[in-house]
């Protein structure tokens, strides 16, 4: 999960970081079936869920590290690492709270985060900027936040490694959420700071 450069080298659209960035978006319907399927009468598919997050993992790392070492950094691939990291966190939030594995407070409270940034970037677009660069506390809270999920879907079960995941994914999960937050107030400060040089200029 490394931050991208600013500076777009190409526009191409079907270069290899591009492509596992749309495979990983590929894959965010594939984790959320296998992790809802035991609730519609399916078997459980956990492991099968824990190897499409793993495999998601990998692809975030490669895509960035590819893209600048290969010069191969894109205006897409600026767009689809985001997305597929965010579309990720929903969708596992999505299912480990239909399964009762996460508490509906820490699921509203980063969605709480991602709707503040969505009107954060509404206010910039409505100035002409485009969305704010993805910073490395940001990848860090995601990091960890990924490393949370499925931990904590590993913990759902009994035995010694489901509450050994129950302890590791919880520490995680707080660390994450606190660095979401803090993250995202960062984004909005550097929004408003925006804001105001443009109207400035004015």
């Amino acid at each position: 999960m490394e931050v991208q450069e600013t500076r777009v080298q190409t526009d191409r659209v079907l270069t290899i970081p591009n492509i596992l960035s749309m495979a990983r978006l590929l894959g965010v319907p594939v984790f959320l079936w296998l992790v809802l399927w035991p609730e519609f009468g399916g078997p459980k598919a956990d492991g099968w869920a824990l190897l499409v997050l793993a495999l998601s993992g990998v692809s975030d790392y490669l895509d960035g590290h590819l893209a600048r070492r290969w010069n191969q950094i894109s205006s897409l691939g600026r767009i689809l690492d985001p997305a597929a990291d965010r579309l990720y966190i929903l969708s596992t939030l999505v299912g480990l709270t239909w399964r009762e594995i996460l508490p509906v407070w820490l699921t509203a409270a980063l969605l709480a985060r991602e709707l503040m940034l969505l009107i954060a970037v509404g206010f910039l677009g409505r100035h002409g900027f485009g969305p704010p660069q993805v910073n490395f506390l940001g990848k860090a809270a995601t990091f960890n936040l990924m490393y949370a999920f499925p931990l904590l879907l590993l913990s759902d079960g009994s035995g010694w490694l489901h509450t050994l995941a129950a302890v590791f994914g919880w520490a995680f999960a707080g660390w994450g959420t606190a660095l979401y937050w803090w993250a995202g107030i960062l984004y909005v400060v550097q929004v408003r700071r925006l804001i105001r040089a443009d109207a400035t200029a004015d």
